[in-house]
């Protein structure tokens, strides 16, 4: 494959640090294993940025790598494969295939969606239907695939209004990727930012934990993005426009009843999740672990006699490639923690500055990191164990930093493959959808309004949550 000039620059840049890295006495103060593992660092980095190759291979092959240079233990690579976490996330698929054989999203947005008077009650209540979702599918591009029938039944009603459908395209992935912050599975990032704080700090952040200090900033900026939306798309003879949305209208580009009483398939998954989510939620009361409870869930939703979907078939909707994704880069993380590379590479980063203003380098880095790394697991992988090991040099709390990066890392919109949900939605055939500068207008507003709103919460929402600045 031919690579671009910009690619080949990269790819000689990264060389030769990783031929600097060989030199003895180069690098003061940096061991053995700490060289081994930024030269890995750096080339894993690299090929995620500009290689051909997939990110999960690159990244497995950067554990390998790790682990036959005796930088980590080969229990260290593999076991990360058996965390909580990962556990957690296996079976909060199985849920969604459970209730994605329902009918249950469609019943959900009718219910809705019916609601809506104005252009904007109809976008503010889509918005909250897909904060809603963060806890019933997990990973961004699932919660798109569910939404994206929902949205085309939407475009088919208001077809005489191509604007508000062009808006309606953006608005979906857009609160899909800003939502995903309400929960720790909302995306595999969660996963890994938990998995470095807890190798590098000891501390644990729980499924009750991230809910309490993602859920308001989820539905804070959502709905700020629903409006820089409507602003940046629509005009205001279109937002004046009366709605009328029944539930008739919906039906009509549904396969299952979007009214009418419960099946009992429906029922029973309706239960199940309702219970799956509240256990989740009081974990402090019962001291049920998570993962524990989603696996519960997972064996009864694809049970023979209460379950709607068997489990080799529920089993086939998870997407293995970004679990093992997941557990590669967690060991890079530790890779980073334990061989000192983490705390030498920022040793020389000056970090006597406020908190304030540390968080405010975090996440604009962090924003504008999807310009250069596609994949949001990656961005974490590359980010968080870095910016904790600064925090600690620049006496901020690593977890108040872990996650104001994390959810930074959360805008990505700025161009059509940035972002699975960004990418599905712009290219849906025989339906009016967004263009790139329809993108890049909405991003020049939207991504300094998200970034001062998440350092709002760092600095202001998160310490009154227990999440001290410092």
């Amino acid at each position: 494959m031919t690579l671009t000039l910009r690619q080949a620059a990269l790819w000689c840049a990264a060389l030769s640090v990783c031929a600097l890295l060989l030199v003895p006495g180069q690098f003061p103060g940096l061991t053995g294993e700490g060289r081994l593992t930024l030269g890995v660092f750096v080339l894993a980095t690299a090929a995620w940025i500009a290689g051909p190759v997939d990110d999960t291979y690159v990244a497995l092959g950067a554990g390998l790598a790790l682990t036959v240079t005796g930088v980590i233990s080969s229990d260290a690579l593999f076991g990360t494969l058996g965390d909580d976490t990962v556990w957690l996330l296996i079976c909060a698929f199985v849920l969604a295939a459970a209730v994605g054989r329902t009918g249950l999203a469609g019943r959900a947005a009718a219910f809705l969606v019916s609601g809506a008077r104005s252009v904007r009650q109809l976008v503010h209540l889509t918005t909250a239907a897909l904060v809603v979702t963060a806890f019933a599918v997990p990973a961004t591009s699932g919660r798109a695939a569910l939404a994206l029938p929902v949205f085309l039944a939407l475009a088919k009603v208001l077809s005489d209004r191509r604007r508000v459908v062009v808006m309606l395209a953006l608005l979906f992935p857009t609160v899909i990727l800003l939502s995903a912050v309400a929960t720790l599975i909302g995306a595999g990032a969660h996963l890994i930012t938990v998995s470095v704080l807890w190798e590098a700090t000891g501390e644990r952040i729980g499924f009750t934990e991230w809910l309490l200090l993602g859920l308001p900033l989820a539905i804070a900026s959502s709905h700020l993005a629903a409006e820089a939306v409507l602003l940046t798309t629509t005009r205001r003879a279109d937002r004046k426009g009366p709605v009328r949305i029944g539930a008739d209208d919906i039906q009509q580009h549904s396969d299952s009843p979007v009214t009418g009483p419960l099946s009992p398939a429906e029922a029973r998954c309706a239960l199940l999740l309702t219970t799956v989510v509240v256990l989740w939620c009081s974990e402090p009361l019962h001291r049920v672990p998570p993962a524990v409870v989603a696996l519960i869930g997972a064996v009864v939703a694809a049970s023979p006699a209460l379950g709607t979907v068997r489990m080799k078939d529920a089993l086939r909707t998870v997407p293995w490639s970004l679990l093992l994704f997941m557990a590669a880069t967690m060991a890079m993380g530790i890779a980073l923690a334990d061989s000192g590379a983490a705390r030498w590479l920022v040793g020389g980063v000056p970090l006597d500055v406020p908190p304030w203003a540390f968080l405010a380098v975090v996440i604009g880095v962090s924003t504008a990191a999807h310009l250069v790394l596609q994949s949001r697991s990656a961005r974490s992988s590359v980010l968080v164990p870095l910016v904790v090991a600064a925090a600690a040099g620049a006496g901020v709390n690593p977890v108040a930093a872990a996650l104001a990066s994390t959810a930074a890392a959360g805008f990505c919109h700025t161009l059509p493959a940035s972002a699975k949900p960004v990418t599905l939605f712009a290219g849906i055939p025989d339906t009016p959808t967004y263009t790139p500068r329809d993108l890049l207008r909405l991003s020049a507003l939207l991504a300094p309004l998200t970034a001062l709103l998440v350092l709002a919460f760092a600095l202001a929402v998160w310490p009154l949550l227990g999440v001290p600045v410092s």
